[in-house]
């Protein structure tokens, strides 16, 4: 019996070597692939495969976003997550029998998932693979820590909610915290790079190597010379900030553009 799966992938080349590691095996068969979520949707709507390899960060809607839109139909797939995700994520797949392959595929690792889909569509529940997926989803989206922000204000030590931060800024060896009318010290964290670190899973991105922004709170954007890029942010003083040529496509990544 055949295997008719799908790819989604945002980049071409990825889903060209998954399509060239696939061709080994002689009972997949390729019946499409797709760069984003509502296309996958589209095709996995048509053409009820079962299984679907699946990358999770991609522009705009990500792969958890596609389970979830589907989650409903009667058939659901089987999904095998090509990722390279964090290793909190990766052991909530084990636990839950959904299965992954790690960024860049290795022949050996892809055998054994094979086998692992050919034992799953065998066992063929349904139920217990909505119940699976309902677990995956309550391990990776919560409960989350609280995160906050210290900086100093006046000689005391204030705690701010990343909400409230539209950029930080690295200048003359500190960093500094600009909310919407005001900027403090950071306090405790002396590198931009534990601040992203800190801020992990927030809507902040790494403009260029001296800032920090936050994506909800730019106004407006456009392009600018030699592949860069000018941010307006929603502050009182209107900051422009520029986002580096090297990190441009990172950005409208970030932005599924």
């Amino acid at each position: 019996m055949k295997i008719r799966c799908i790819i989604v992938d945002d980049e071409q080349p990825a889903r060209d070597e998954l399509r060239y590691l696939l061709s080994s095996f002689d009972d997949i068969e390729i019946i499409g692939d797709v760069e984003s979520v509502g296309k996958a949707e589209l095709l996995i709507d048509k053409t009820s495969p079962d299984l679907v390899f699946l990358d999770i960060q991609m522009p705009g809607r990500t792969g958890f976003d596609l389970i979830k839109a589907v989650s409903h139909i009667d058939q659901i797939p089987l999904f095998v997550f090509v990722t390279a995700y964090d290793n909190y994520a990766v052991k909530a797949f084990e636990k839950n029998a959904i299965d992954y392959l790690l960024k860049p595929i290795s022949t050996r690792r892809l055998s054994l998932t094979i086998e692992r889909v050919r034992r799953s569509l065998g066992e063929g529940s349904q139920d217990t693979l909505r119940d699976k997926l309902q677990t995956l989803f309550a391990q990776i989206e919560g409960p989350k820590d609280v995160v906050k922000v210290s900086v100093e204000n006046n000689g005391r030590m204030q705690l701010l909610s990343p909400s409230e931060i539209v950029y930080c800024s690295y200048d003359s060896g500190r960093i500094l915290v600009h909310t919407m009318g005001e900027e403090f010290p950071l306090y405790s964290i002396s590198t931009l790079d534990r601040l992203g670190e800190h801020l992990a899973g927030g809507p902040f991105f790494r403009a260029h190597r001296g800032i920090l922004v936050n994506l909800d709170c730019i106004r407006e954007f456009s392009p600018w010379f030699n592949g860069k890029y000018n941010l307006i942010m929603n502050d009182v003083k209107s900051t422009e900030l520029v986002v580096s040529r090297t990190r441009a496509k990172d950005f409208k990544k970030r932005l599924g553009l």
